[in-house]
């Protein structure tokens, strides 16, 4: 009887296997990244610097206090995450070290969660341009930091923050289209004559 219940079972099953919804495995799939082409356009500071930054994204100044600050957020569109570029003076060599070191201490703050920190150095004499980019791999919570100076007068800072759970092999693409603007910028940065 047992046999008899157990080869009904299975004819059933074999039966209703037999149709035309047969399950197919999915693909795998990836992250479309279609970026816009890399263009340029020239953005001023009315009284310290300028550089080009991509159409694709947009700058605004920061206010402190309802002051206008030569301080930078600037909105990395379709790459959905913020640059933040802050400004400031340096009134002598003891000044310029401090923000130097701060900005390395920012970039050791990563080293926990980052595989591998890749560090680039600037140096741009005619323009009197110098610094460093530092590229961080793994899942940390910035991928990119630079610091621009003239070494006498000027300093500059940058950090870039994406508007998502850190997850490098997926921000790859867009890393890698952001650093090619990065680049770009720093490359294009120029002090105002005073």
């Amino acid at each position: 009887m047992n046999k008899i219940i157990g080869l009904a079972c299975l004819l059933v099953l074999l039966i209703s296997s037999c149709g035309d919804d047969l399950l197919i495995p999915k693909p795998p799939t990836y992250l479309r990244t279609d970026f816009p082409k890399h263009e340029y356009v020239k953005i001023n500071d009315a009284t310290t610097y300028s550089f080009e930054l991509s159409k694709a994204y947009f700058a605004k100044p920061l206010t402190y206090k309802g002051e206008l600050t030569n301080h930078k957020e600037i909105n990395l569109g379709p790459l959905n995450g913020i640059l933040y570029l802050n400004y400031y003076p340096v009134p002598n060599r003891d000044t310029l070290v401090r923000y130097i070191n701060l900005s390395n201490d920012k970039v050791d703050e990563h080293q926990i969660k980052a595989t591998k920190i890749k560090d680039q150095n600037f140096v741009f004499p005619d323009k009197k341009v110098y610094g460093t980019l530092f590229e961080f791999e793994g899942n940390v919570a910035t991928n990119f930091q630079f610091y621009l100076t003239d070494s006498a007068s000027h300093f500059i800072r940058g950090e870039v923050l994406m508007n998502c759970r850190p997850n490098y092999d997926s921000l790859r693409p867009s890393l890698n289209y952001l650093k090619v603007d990065l680049l770009h910028l720093i490359e294009t940065l120029e002090w105002k004559k005073k």
